[in-house]
This record gives C-alpha cells, sequence and structure tokens, in this order.
C-alpha cells in the first residue's frame, strides 16, 4: 500500500517554507542595510580625519618665513620678501599683480570659501617643487577650494605672482584632488589688534568672514587662527527618513537632499608663525 502526504500536510509544509524563506530574507536584507551604513560611517569618519588632519598641518605653516634657512632660494631680496609674507598669511584678492582675482574670499548666502595662504617652504600643496631645486625653499601660494563636491588645491610661486621672477611656462599650476563628496567648505579668520586692544599676546580677539579681513587689515590687525568646517557625506546610499539640517561655523543651517549620510568637521588652527611676529612685533 503506498502513502503519500495529505493536502493538509503539503500546504503546511509550504506555508511554513514561506515563512521561513522570508525570515531568511528579511535577515539578508537587513544585514545589507546595516552593511551599508557602517560602511558610510567608517568611510565619512576616515574621511573626516584625514581632511582635517592635512588641512592643519598646511595651514599652520602660514606665515611660515625663516630668512636663517641654509636652503632658501635667493634669486630676489629674502628681506622684503619675509616681511610680505609675514604681514600675509592669508593672501587676498588683489595682494599679487600677477594675479588680482587669486585671494581668499567667502561665498554668498552658504556658498563655498575659498582659502588662499602664503608661506616659505619648499614644496606646494601639491607636493610640486615648481620649478626649483629638490629641497630648496621659496615663496608658496596655496589655494584650496570645493569644484563639484570635491576639495581641491593648487599652489603657485608667489615670486612670479609678486612679479619678482618671470613666469615658467613650464611649471604646471593645475587643482589637484584632495578629497571628494565635499559638500560645504566654510573659514573663518580669527584676528588680532593689539592697537585696539592692548594686548601683546597675538591672541585672536573675535573671528571674520574673508570679506572683513581688509577692513581688519587696514586698522593694524592681523589674522593670526583660522577655523575651517567641512561638511562630508559617506560612501554608498543610505536612507536616512528624517534629514538633519547642519551648520557650519557661522552660515546658516542647511539640509542636504538625497540619499546618504553626512557629517560635519571643523577645527581652529593657531598660526604660530604669524601669532609670534605679531608678539615680536609690540605694536
Amino acid at each position: 500500500m503506498q502513502t503519500g502526504f495529505s493536502l493538509i500536510e503539503l500546504m503546511i509544509a509550504l506555508a511554513l517554507g514561506l515563512i521561513i524563506s522570508g525570515a531568511i530574507i528579511q535577515v539578508m536584507v537587513s544585514s545589507r542595510v546595516t552593511q551599508g551604513v557602517n560602511q558610510a560611517v567608517t568611510s565619512i569618519q576616515e574621511n573626516g580625519r584625514f581632511v582635517i588632519s592635512r588641512l592643519r598641518t598646511e595651514m599652520l605653516m602660514a606665515g611660515r618665513s625663516d630668512l636663517l634657512a641654509s636652503s632658501l632660494n635667493t634669486a630676489v631680496d629674502v628681506i622684503e620678501e619675509a616681511s610680505f609674507v609675514q604681514n600675509h598669511p592669508v593672501i587676498l584678492p588683489g595682494d599679487f599683480v600677477a594675479m588680482p582675482a587669486l585671494g581668499a574670499t567667502n561665498g554668498n548666502a552658504g556658498a563655498n570659501d575659498q582659502v588662499v595662504i602664503g608661506l616659505q617652504g619648499n614644496v606646494d600643496c601639491r607636493g610640486n617643487h615648481l620649478g626649483y631645486a629638490n629641497g630648496e625653499e621659496f615663496f608658496v601660494v596655496n589655494h584650496y577650494f570645493v569644484q563639484n563636491n570635491t576639495l581641491l588645491c593648487r599652489g603657485f610661486d608667489g615670486r612670479v605672482l609678486r612679479a619678482m621672477l618671470a613666469s615658467n611656462d613650464e611649471v604646471d599650476n593645475s587643482a589637484e584632488i584632495i578629497l571628494d563628496d565635499v559638500f560645504s567648505f566654510q573659514a573663518l579668520y580669527g584676528i588680532t589688534n593689539t592697537i585696539l586692544s592692548g594686548d601683546n599676546s597675538g591672541r585672536p580677539i573675535r573671528y571674520v568672514t574673508a570679506g572683513e579681513l581688509p577692513v581688519v587689515l587696514a586698522s593694524g590687525g592681523q589674522v593670526v587662527a583660522l577655523r575651517l568646517g567641512v561638511l562630508l557625506r559617506g560612501e554608498g546610499e543610505v536612507k536616512v527618513s528624517a534629514r538633519k539640517a547642519f551648520k557650519l561655523l557661522n552660515e546658516a543651517p542647511t539640509t542636504q537632499s538625497g540619499t546618504g549620510l553626512f557629517k560635519p568637521f571643523e577645527t581652529t588652527v593657531t598660526l604660530r608663525n604669524v601669532k609670534n611676529y605679531m608678539r615680536s612685533r609690540k605694536l
């Protein structure tokens, strides 16, 4: 006598199979979502640490000038150049005759800022020697800006920009990528004014935008610190049910659209070279 499964037993087995399959699929979907979130969190943390560390390291050297450096190239009047570098740690539009538009600017209505610094060094922000011998120091000008959600930098020979040396057409001043997925780049400038404050410490008395710097400098003030803020997006697509508004420095809060995990990073950099220079002046 042959026996088999009854219709009821088959229906029960099918139902149990569907329940188990649904549970497995749910676990797989949940695992994939968790993996995507973890990937976004990890990438945004790594990128944030990287960009803040790099910007701090490079901005820290703004205003550096060392006339005693044996590697300093002496093709120009280095004493006059040192005075210019020390008094122009942050480059403003109009500082250079060869490129008057180059300079730190603040974007309107939350748009990205641009930061331009000057220093004595042997390479620009891209690691280029700009035609000088390996190890030779010269007046370096670094320009940081965002284009198409990518943080870029480009370097210049400040001596060429000041028309102290002839331009070298073989030198490449094109921009190089620092980091992708940068959705906001903001900067504030900590200024000191020993004439107004009576404080010779070189500490910043307030923070201003790039647009306010010409008036500050004309009154005897100087930039001794930088506050930088970036808004980054992590890798991969992460669906967030409620979008959070982010506020960078003095800008109004903004809410980013689309998929992705966003996180702001901020840092304050003391320009030690300029601070010490201002303290030594004892105005």
